[in-house]
């Protein structure tokens, strides 16, 4: 269902509609659908709420992030609140940065943004308002239609991290994971543009860095690094575990396997949140 527009909220539009996942609403439902429909969820604990998930278009990873959205299909308590969290490929940043805008639209209509997280985040003094980092970034904003058909109405919280250390990161989700309802979204893709051999053998060596809670991953080996190294951090204090959902690359689904992208989901558990 198409969520009405605010006569008085400022709204970030999509950036890669039509090019990294279809424009037309009633396209993009079905696409999603069907991609949830397809994905096993044989493995699903119940209760998770902290995932890693990967951001291209869909016709290359849209099969590995479904994954990670099939096991939230019927979430309890349903989600009502999400922190999304990813790295800036097209601007320059220190840090990390929360919007100005108080929505975000894709095709599926909009989501607000949690005000009140937001003015949380801002009075730390260590976190940028700015729209700048998220107009254009693609990491966040292929997820939310997964979001969209998931849930007809949930806040969000996107952070875009630039030049961010771990503990900076760890510490600012610290601050806004605060129980069940919950969902804390890293989003990355793993190794770009390397032979298909290759990057099979290397994103084997970085799947097990993550489930080892490893936090000083390296751009070469994905490129939400930063992210994933604070997440990671954050997850380790916390005693989780972690657990491999998918791991392909676009040779296996809509590419050549002379230079190609990997992908990878990740599910972790952690008792506190259950």
């Amino acid at each position: 269902m198409m969520r009405p527009s605010r006569s008085n909220a400022s709204v970030r539009d999509p950036a890669v509609a039509g090019f990294f996942y279809p424009d037309d609403a009633s396209e993009l439902r079905t696409t999603v659908e069907t991609l949830l429909e397809a994905a096993s969820v044989s493995e699903a604990p119940t209760g998770t709420r902290t995932f890693i998930v990967p951001h291209a278009g869909y016709i290359y990873s849209g099969g590995v992030a479904a994954t990670v959205y099939a096991r939230l299909q019927q979430a309890q308590p349903p989600i009502r609140r999400v922190v999304l969290i990813g790295p800036s490929h097209r601007v320059y940043l220190r840090g990390i940065a929360v919007p100005q805008v108080d929505a975000f639209r894709t095709p599926l209509g909009e989501i607000p943004l949690d005000a009140a997280a937001k003015r949380a985040l801002i009075r730390r003094g260590d976190v940028i308002l700015s729209d700048t980092p998220h107009a254009l970034e693609h990491s966040l904003e292929v997820q939310l239609p997964f979001l969209q058909v998931l849930s007809e109405y949930f806040e969000l919280i996107p952070l875009v991290v630039g030049d961010a250390s771990a503990e900076h990161i760890a510490s600012v989700l610290d601050e806004i994971i605060d129980d069940a309802n919950t969902l804390l979204l890293a989003s990355s893709d793993l190794s770009h543009y390397l032979t298909y051999e290759d990057a099979q053998r290397k994103d084997a060596e970085t799947s097990r860095a993550i489930l080892s809670f490893e936090n000083s991953l390296e751009g070469e080996q994905a490129c939400g690094a930063v992210a994933l190294n604070g997440l990671l951090t954050f997850a380790k204090r916390r005693r989780g575990s972690i657990s491999e959902l998918a791991r392909l690359n676009s040779g296996d689904t809509a590419g050549d396997r002379s230079r190609v992208v990997g992908y990878g989901a990740y599910a972790i558990h952690d008792d506190r949140r259950l």
